[in-house]
């Protein structure tokens, strides 16, 4: 299969160009659907799993998609050096599925994940310091009330933070580019569904032996509302450890999920 090089400006440019489409369209495409099917579809079915009581603004929703799509930029040149990187053989990723074996496969996505887990946590954790929180984080937290669209609606540096620890990653871990694909699909639903102000997973998910370990709209909720507490990306692992998880967490959960149940 021929692949460009992407050190020749030409080819670079278009590489940058196919990668904001790609994450453009993805962001539209899961943000726009999880509106569609809870706000526009929908709305009374989910009201009574509605976080907030009020509703987020016409503007905020403009604003956020505004600021999501500067983040696709950046993600692209990100996702654009990578590509660069693994061509001067910088990288660990690798094409041929023989070469480690199927079993790598789900081995490498759970490291990566815990990986990029562990860096998100502490570099969220260290943007909630009042001088970074001031200059970069604010930005995000405008939305008091998340939304969908609130998935990728970051400060160009800290959209910049957030997308540097894949490629950092994959210098150290062998991935294929399935399992990469993978990941950020994973990340761009789990972002979604965490900003979605809607709990969408079921009564007692919270006490489940898997489920405990998620973040979901609850949990992140919390987070925009209460601003020290739930930190994670994808997994509760490092707010139960480090103690910061929301000490309303469990009563929230319950409290959201147990309306639709009965």
């Amino acid at each position: 299969m021929f692949i460009p090089d992407v050190s020749q400006p030409f080819w670079f440019t278009i590489t940058l160009v196919v990668f904001f489409a790609i994450i453009a369209g993805r962001y539209f495409l899961v943000s726009g659907l999880f509106y569609l099917v809870f706000y526009i579809w929908f709305p009374a079915k989910w009201q009574q799993r509605k976080i907030s009581k009020k509703e987020f603004s016409r503007n905020q929703l403009q604003r956020e998609i505004s600021q999501s799509l500067v983040t696709a930029v950046i993600f692209a040149f990100i996702g654009t050096a990578m590509i660069l990187l693994w061509q001067k053989g910088y990288t660990k990723i690798y094409t041929s599925i023989s070469e480690f074996g199927w079993w790598w496969l789900p081995v490498s996505l759970l490291i990566s994940m815990l990986l990029d887990e562990t860096y998100y946590y502490w570099i969220h954790r260290q943007l909630h310091k009042p001088k970074l929180f001031k200059l970069i984080h604010r930005v995000h937290h405008q939305s008091n009330i998340t939304s969908p669209w609130t998935a990728f609606s970051f400060h160009p540096l800290e959209g910049l933070l957030l997308s540097v620890s894949l490629p950092v990653i994959l210098i150290i871990l062998p991935m294929h580019p399935v399992m990469i694909l993978l990941q950020l699909t994973i990340m761009t639903f789990s972002s979604v569904i965490n900003h979605l102000d809607i709990e969408v997973y079921p009564h007692r998910f919270h006490k489940h032996v898997l489920g405990k370990w998620l973040i979901g709209a609850t949990h992140h909720a919390l987070h925009h509302k209460q601003f020290k507490y739930n930190f994670g990306l994808y997994f509760t692992f490092w707010d139960k450890w480090k103690k910061t998880e929301s000490p309303l967490f469990e009563e929230t959960f319950e409290h959201n999920t147990e309306k639709i149940n009965s």
